[in-house]
């Protein structure tokens, strides 16, 4: 089964094609990790995917054309993580992991108890809490990084997307964003990143790979195609081995 189907035939920005001839199938209830070289349009299809950026071709959620639904609705079934994101400086912490509840909540309604439980919950999974009074602007990167994850979390949607969440974490809180996505998968939702860090993809249930605006690859990270393909995009540099059960990825 399936969280979404995308067929993209061409994307393009000022004249440039960033995508082209992508049929894309993600599965429920599992982790998919997109990877490839700089370039190769891996935000770019995200973007695409969540209807944030404009494409020839469909995308569909639950079945459902993306454009069919209702903006709301769609915000609860969809969560966002972009990269590098900005504004909200101002705001304290645990008021932008609220902003992920407005799609909970009828236009100007007041927050609820359960907005409040939910947004603890998530800050407290990205051991964020304890800066909760503080202004979004006055943290260093990682601290701002996992605010804005538990942002993303504290939607509580089926599909969430995340573009290099990683970034300006530490190895230990990479180790802890792992965990929180294996519990969300547990839990019933799906979730897809986009990630540089090819050891930590190979650790997802499926991973995408991309070059030149296209899919070249998807399959299980432990299956030798998928190995052959890394190595076919990413160049024979890339040795990819296992160590304690895990499949790494370490250039030569």
């Amino acid at each position: 089964m399936s969280i979404l189907h995308a067929r993209i035939v061409r994307l393009a920005i000022a004249g440039c094609e960033l995508l082209h001839d992508i049929e894309l199938t993600l599965p429920l209830q599992r982790w998919t990790a997109i990877v490839g070289p700089n370039g190769a349009g891996k935000s770019t299809l995200l973007r695409a995917i969540a209807g944030l950026q404009p494409c020839e071709g469909e995308v569909q959620l639950a079945g459902r054309r993306l454009q069919d639904w209702p903006a709301r609705e769609r915000a609860r079934q969809l969560a966002w993580m972009g990269q590098q994101e900005t504004g909200s400086d101002d705001l304290t912490a645990l008021d932008v992991v609220l902003l992920g509840r407005l799609p909970h909540r009828p236009w100007l309604a007041p927050l609820t108890a359960a907005d409040h439980a939910a947004a603890e919950r998530a800050m407290r999974a990205t051991q964020s809490w304890d800066w909760r009074e503080r202004r979004l602007g006055s943290l260093s990167g990682g601290e701002r990084q996992r605010v804005l994850l538990a942002r993303t979390l504290a939607v509580d949607a089926p599909l969430t997307l995340m573009d290099e969440p990683l970034a300006h974490l530490d190895p230990p809180h990479q180790a802890d964003w792992m965990a929180l996505v294996r519990e969300s998968v547990t839990a019933g939702h799906s979730v897809v990143s986009v990630l540089h860090e090819l050891h930590l993809a190979l650790q997802a249930d499926h991973l995408v790979l991309m070059a030149a605006g296209r899919v070249e690859h998807t399959g299980a990270p432990a299956d030798p195609a998928t190995h052959d393909a890394l190595r076919r995009v990413f160049g024979p540099r890339l040795h990819i081995t296992q160590i304690d059960g895990r499949w790494i990825a370490l250039p030569l």
